[in-house]
């Protein structure tokens, strides 16, 4: 039902109603609806392609094989073989790195690093000496092992993908 607005789902129902009261009124057994008034079902399966398109895809396809990369919206696939850490990072639905920023308690400015498996202390310790070299101290990080997931603060989302691209992720 995507596409369609809140008018569109209200008149559906506005006629789906009217078509019942409309239905009990002429209410037909079922030796009498194969009568030669009433043609039965025709089914149609040549006018089925226009709902076809109105269904919307079960999984997001695998992206296009390019010439070069990056490409010029700046995307890179993942390498063919993961690299041997003790950890990776899996990429989201989308073929994206799963590097976000975030604003918490009004300008308290994050960064979250998901998706991850495995190790996940030992890729918060890669994080930060990495950053460290970057800006010269260390940034402080949190870990939740629930959610799989890393904050740090900062907005380092640029930085932390590019680094993760290198890696192989």
């Amino acid at each position: 039902m995507a596409g369609v607005g809140y008018l569109g789902l209200r008149n559906a129902i506005k006629c789906l109603k009217r078509a019942r009261s409309t239905a009990s009124l002429q209410h037909y057994s079922a030796s009498a609806a194969a009568g030669p008034h009433y043609p039965g079902i025709v089914e149609s399966t040549d006018e089925y392609r226009f709902v076809e398109r109105l269904i919307p895809p079960s999984r997001v396809p695998e992206p296009p094989k390019h010439q070069q990369y990056p490409t010029p919206s700046g995307w890179t696939p993942p390498s063919a073989e993961p690299p041997p850490l003790p950890y990776t990072v899996r990429r989201s639905r989308m073929h994206n790195i799963p590097v976000y920023t975030d604003i918490t308690h009004g300008n308290r400015k994050m960064t979250v690093i998901r998706k991850i498996s495995g190790d996940i202390w030992a890729l918060e310790q890669e994080v930060k000496s990495y950053l460290t070299q970057l800006t010269g101290k260390c940034p402080p990080t949190q870990v939740n092992e629930v959610t799989m997931s890393i904050r740090v603060k900062g907005y380092y989302d640029t930085e932390l993908k590019a680094w993760l691209t290198e890696k192989g992720f």
